[in-house]
């Protein structure tokens, strides 16, 4: 064989196996690519579908905080109008069938109600998720520290707004900074104030994993994702969890709530517009629904107080819904309606 058809057939093949070489390279590419974007993809996705389900949950808790709240203000239109009926009996404590509910307090409702009324005041201006963190820690509890004093020196019930709510979250972190507690930031936290899933879920982890690049290795951007969505699968069901709670609990509240309106509407009719203010002249219709009232007002007191979250030991650790509570709070609400009927 001629010397140069030799040379040009190996160049040939030379050629031939180049250009298979630079299509492996370019599958391979390719290949490496394909699985860049199905990773961010899948991993934008993810946080899309927890993000939905975060803002889904704070709206629901915001809406059973603020009803709570609401609640616990009008208070104080129930103690004027039972401070009003002359020779009236004693409104125990209420105890049947396991269910526990506190005697008749004007304080204690008083105190409630101007708490519940300054945080009420402050939350126009707060961030969202803010009374449903209110709920979370107990919006009794969190009305009464709302009565404390701020790190100023300044009682909380004399602000307003924005200013009244910091204080009651500096309050519930332990106070001020400078005087050694944790100051508004862990108030904030505590309460799940802001970005409510994820700061009552493990604090900043998930925006971290949520939040960061992928990498810009295939395999390694593959393996972050994987990662990520399965602490999104998690967040999503224990935020998924927390709004069936509340909304479950807001449906026995708002029953409650309706039959207390229905009760006391009647009761305020007697005593405001009849201006009927003695017992004795009390029918028993009347004297039944004022003693109805009180079991009510006790009863939405003690709902109220339920937290819907329970703090976890740890910073990191995840703090679980309080379903034992609820359902339990739930049940015994149950079971004063059917008392009632």
């Amino acid at each position: 064989m001629p010397l140069p058809f030799i040379l040009g057939a190996a160049a040939a093949v030379a050629a031939v196996g180049g250009v298979g070489s630079g299509i492996h390279g370019a599958v391979k590419m390719k290949e490496a690519n394909d699985t860049m974007k199905d990773a961010d993809n899948r991993h934008k996705k993810n946080v899309e579908r927890f993000e939905i389900m975060n803002e889904a949950t704070s709206r629901a808790m915001d809406e059973l905080g603020t009803l709570e709240l609401e609640i616990l203000k009008s208070f104080d239109e129930f103690s004027d109008t039972i401070e009003r009926i002359q020779n009236r009996p004693q409104f125990k404590e209420y105890t049947k069938d396991g269910v526990k509910l506190p005697a008749y307090d004007k304080e204690t409702l008083k105190k409630v109600s101007v708490g519940a009324g300054v945080l009420l005041g402050g939350l126009g201006g707060a961030a969202v998720g803010a009374a449903g963190g209110f709920a979370a820690a107990g919006a009794t509890t969190s009305a009464i520290m709302a009565l404390g004093t701020a790190s100023t020196g300044t009682a909380i019930a004399s602000l307003s707004g924005v200013a009244a709510t910091n204080a009651t979250l500096a309050a519930l972190g332990g106070g001020a900074i400078a005087a050694g507690g944790g100051g508004i930031a862990l108030g904030t936290t505590i309460l799940g104030v802001t970005t409510l899933g994820a700061a009552l879920l493990v604090g900043g982890v998930i925006f971290n994993i949520t939040g960061g690049k992928l990498s810009d290795k295939a395999d390694e951007a593959w393996e972050q994702m994987k990662k990520a969505e399965k602490t999104i699968d998690f967040a999503c069901r224990y935020l998924n969890e927390l709004k069936a709670a509340s909304v479950a609990y807001k449906k026995s509240l708002l029953s409650v709530r309706d039959k207390y309106k229905e009760i006391f509407g009647y009761v305020s009719y007697v005593v405001n517009s009849l201006n009927k203010t003695d017992w004795h002249t009390f029918t028993q219709e009347e004297k039944i629904a004022t003693e109805n009232s009180v079991l009510l007002i006790g009863l939405l007191y003690k709902m109220c107080q339920v937290s819907l979250v329970n703090k976890a030991e740890y910073q990191n650790d995840v703090n679980s819904v309080n379903i034992s509570e609820i359902n339990k709070s739930i049940s015994n609400a149950d079971n004063v309606m059917k008392s009632l009927a």
